[in-house]
């Protein structure tokens, strides 16, 4: 039987959100509005989000999806993720550069020209899209290799740029001169589609417009009445987005180093360790989504072998400092991208880098101090003690030593009144002893 027969609309209508409920999801408003708020670099997890957010719109046949974006920039491969999905989508994209004093700069750009509608708000702006990468050693590209990348970007922007019909020069400076435009002379140079200071410009500006779609087909925008809804992130979302902050990531890294070698150097802490292996364990995962320099992790382990070693030999600082440097060094290339949004702020790593070596230069210390340090109870708490001898030892005899009364023997004669010094534990009733 077919379904769309048997029941109209209408009724569809009623028992989708019925049937959503019962599984525990929250049921989509069809026809509705749909935002999404990117107010971070672009990357893995803002990647997620957005295509996300495209599936389920069009999963409820919204009719637009609003993009705030605000973002520095972000990582190559996740921008022509988001992208693919953008020109793909079966919902419409308007990107929209906001709030007033936000930029959709480098992979923002790309992402603004992609989308089917690009709009500003005032005092906002966009471009800069220079490609920057790094080489294996973390320093720039050499020429050839950075002209390449150029003219991967230039062609890639041009090409989107022709489909959603912008102005090619102005999105091709944006790339090979790094142009960045305000959001007056981005409308000027066909870049952007309006300057807007809110939604219901937008809507009241597109309301029973026509747009091309990036396949070719023409598309009669309806918007007028209906509700714009916030779709978030989703609370693992927010989670990976709080975490993948490099300087909290690197802060977590030296939290879980620290944690794991006090639960190591000093077994029975627990708390050191469950708070270590948790920090170390949400690091990790951080490194997952952004672009990590194991050369620079290497360093940083490397750094903590040599606080070890200072301990052990005696080296008059030199591999301290060799530990310190390892350290901050490291930090400085643990997070390999070109962009200071995901990049640790020297701010934040040196504090942490010179505290942590500090801190393990002091455990160290005082674990070698306390292996060092003469035991006072059991067997060995007795070598050194000195005792009298209650009888003539030749060689053996008793001795009154540490309150106790012992056998005892000596390699010479020992009359009995004599001071003496245990050497050593024979079993649990002898004593080898010498006289003072």
């Amino acid at each position: 039987m077919n379904f769309s027969r048997t029941y109209n609309d209408r009724t569809v209508k009623k028992i989708v959100p019925v049937l959503a409920l019962a599984a525990g999801l929250s049921s989509p408003v069809s026809g509705s509005i749909m935002k999404i708020t990117v107010d971070a670099p672009i990357h893995p997890v803002t990647a997620e989000y957005i295509t996300g957010a495209l599936e389920r719109a069009a999963a409820a046949g919204d009719r637009l999806v609003i993009m705030a974006l605000n973002t520095p920039g972000g990582l190559d491969s996740s921008m022509r993720e988001i992208i693919t999905a953008i020109v793909n989508s079966k919902v419409p994209v308007l990107t929209y550069v906001s709030p007033s004093g936000g930029r959709a700069a480098s992979a923002g750009f790309f992402i603004g020209v992609a989308s089917d509608l690009f709009v500003m708000a005032p005092g906002t702006s966009t471009g800069a899209a220079h490609p920057v990468g790094v080489s294996l050693t973390g320093q720039g590209l050499d020429k050839t290799m950075e002209e390449k990348v150029t003219q991967d970007a230039v062609s890639y922007i041009k090409s989107l740029a022709e489909k959603r019909g912008r102005d090619l020069g102005a999105a091709e400076d944006a790339v090979r001169r790094s142009a960045s435009y305000t959001d007056t002379e981005a409308v000027e140079k066909g870049l952007v589609d309006l300057v807007a200071k809110n939604e219901g410009e937008i809507i009241a500006a597109f309301n029973n417009r026509t747009i091309t779609r990036f396949n070719g087909e023409s598309l009669l925008l309806r918007l007028e009445g209906e509700a714009v809804v916030d779709h978030p992130m989703s609370a693992r979302q927010r989670l990976l987005l709080t975490i993948s902050n490099p300087n909290l990531a690197y802060i977590l890294l030296m939290i879980g180093l620290l944690g794991l070698y006090f639960e190591f150097a000093h077994p029975g802490a627990i708390l050191p360790g469950v708070l270590g292996g948790i920090s170390l364990l949400l690091a990790i995962f951080a490194f997952q989504i952004l672009p990590i320099n194991y050369v620079g992790l290497l360093l940083i382990l490397l750094a903590i072998g040599l606080f070890i070693l200072e301990v052990k030999v005696n080296s008059f600082g030199i591999l301290a400092a060799g530990g310190v440097a390892a350290m901050v060094i490291g930090s400085m290339m643990l997070v390999d991208s070109p962009l200071p949004a995901l990049r640790p702020s020297l701010r934040v790593i040196l504090p942490v880098a010179l505290g942590l070596s500090l801190i393990f230069i002091l455990m160290l210390v005082l674990v070698f101090k306390a292996h060092a340090r003469k035991a006072f109870t059991g067997k060995e708490g007795l070598i050194g003690e000195v005792g009298v001898a209650r009888t003539d030892l030749d060689p053996e005899g008793k001795v009154f030593v540490h309150g106790e009364l012992w056998n005892a023997e000596s390699g010479t004669a020992i009359p009995t009144g004599s001071r003496v010094r245990v050497v050593k534990v024979l079993d649990s009733l002898r004593l080898r002893v010498e006289k003072l």
